[in-house]
């Protein structure tokens, strides 16, 4: 069973690996392809510079992204089959025992996965941001905000991993139900709590001021029947020039975020029609849908690692001689993405669907027409391809591709 296991894992491996590689050399190559013509619905509004900008930025990404690919998936091999992480059972099992072993061990694999990644993100800010003008990040903003992130990772992750630890080893064969009981209520402590206590740490929120643009947005929330704790904008620029909008926090918790830089861009009837289609996901219950789907889906895989815990095929299929609460946590959501990957189209299309949903939402409490000028102008601004390859974004993209976006929104009364 052991070397069974092995070979399937390494078949949905190379399976996963070359489907994810040929998507992204797809992608690229399509986008490359159709770079020197706008397409038509959108030639009087985007100039030919401005969709080549869009191109190359697309294929510099992309051609970035592969090289991540392949770094994970050698990190995912050296920890398995390649013995990684069992060497770190051999450096800890002596030193540390339970629910100690098990934090070290994992904030092990963080600070090395930390480590691995943090050349990546400095590349991808510092230089291929920049290079199309969109960092505004200093290397001093950068490692604060790392260190920030890192302090409240640890802050809050630690406790919850003790938690999750403990209530594997303590509560018997139906473990795995307690800690998905105890995930789901962190989880939605998180939403209540995020936006008055987590997000001001990273960035600063200042109340919306009084003016045409206050007034519009109170009289859609009135319109649309959406109380929330406050409107914000956010100071998106002192690290990107990209812009948006969003509401967080969950009850009565509710806040509304704008970036200074969408303020700074688009009109006061665009950004009303922006936040109307934010609001269409509130009233169309897309949060609350991906929420229970969430849950959902963090019950199935807890109750099968139920399954798979007291299985000696499983860790020794991924080289990993020892059993215990930590190495099966750590086993499971290492190699989970390469056997889940085939569903990445359903995610995509479920998510997409919801963004045609509330762009018809939008339509309805706001102008379509002001929607669509906003949505030219943010795929612009932020340089997003209008050409995108239609198989890697079947399997990617959570938002609709532009040209059926705006065609959709044209065909709304405006």
């Amino acid at each position: 069973m052991t070397s069974t296991f092995s070979t399937v894992f390494l078949f949905a491996f190379a399976l996963t690996l070359g489907i994810r590689l040929w998507l992204k050399l797809r992608h690229i190559r399509y986008v490359a392809a159709h770079r020197e013509a706008v397409p038509a619905n959108f030639a009087e509004r985007i100039s030919l510079d401005a969709h080549k900008k869009a191109a190359d930025y697309t294929v510099d990404r992309n051609r970035f992204a592969l090289r991540g690919i392949l770094v994970d998936a050698a990190l995912l091999l050296a920890l398995t089959l390649g013995g990684g992480l069992a060497w770190l059972h051999e450096f800890w099992s002596p030193q540390l025992d339970g629910i100690a072993y098990g934090l070290a061990i994992i904030f092990s694999l963080m600070l090395i996965s930390g480590i691995i990644d943090l050349p990546f993100s400095l590349y991808q800010q510092f230089v291929i941001e920049a290079r199309y003008g969109f960092n505004r990040m200093t290397l001093g903003l950068f490692f604060a905000a790392m260190l920030t992130q890192t302090l409240v990772g640890i802050v809050i992750g630690a406790p919850v991993i003790a938690a999750v630890l403990w209530l594997m080893g303590a509560m018997g064969s139906y473990w795995w139900l307690y800690v998905w009981l105890f995930w789901c209520a962190f989880n939605l402590l998180i939403l209540f709590v995020y936006p008055t206590w987590i997000a001001p740490l990273f960035n600063k929120f200042s109340p919306l001021e009084d003016g045409e643009m206050k007034s519009r947005i109170e009289a859609l929330l009135l319109r649309c029947g959406f109380r929330s704790s406050g409107l914000f904008v956010m100071d998106g620029s002192k690290r990107s020039s990209h812009g948006n909008a969003y509401f967080t926090g969950f009850g009565q918790n509710k806040r509304i975020v704008f970036f200074d830089t969408l303020l700074a861009r688009l009109a006061p009837s665009e950004i009303e029609a922006v936040l109307a289609h934010e609001l269409g996901h509130f009233r169309r219950h897309h949060v609350i849908q991906r929420i229970v789907l969430m849950f959902a889906a963090s019950l199935g895989f807890l109750w099968l690692l139920g399954q798979l815990i007291d299985a000696a095929w499983f860790y020794n299929g991924l080289g990993v001689p020892a059993q215990n609460t930590a190495l099966a946590l750590i086993l499971f959501f290492l190699v989970m993405p390469v056997f889940t990957f085939p569903l990445s189209p359903l995610s995509s299309y479920l998510s997409r669907r919801n963004e045609f949903e509330a762009d018809a939402y939008a339509a309805e409490h706001a102008s379509a027409g002001d929607l669509v000028q906003a949505l030219v102008k943010l795929y612009q601004d932020n340089a997003s391809t209008l050409t995108p390859d239609p198989l890697h974004s079947l399997f990617y993209d959570s938002h609709p591709p532009a040209a059926q976006r705006i065609a959709r929104l044209q065909g709304q009364t405006i």
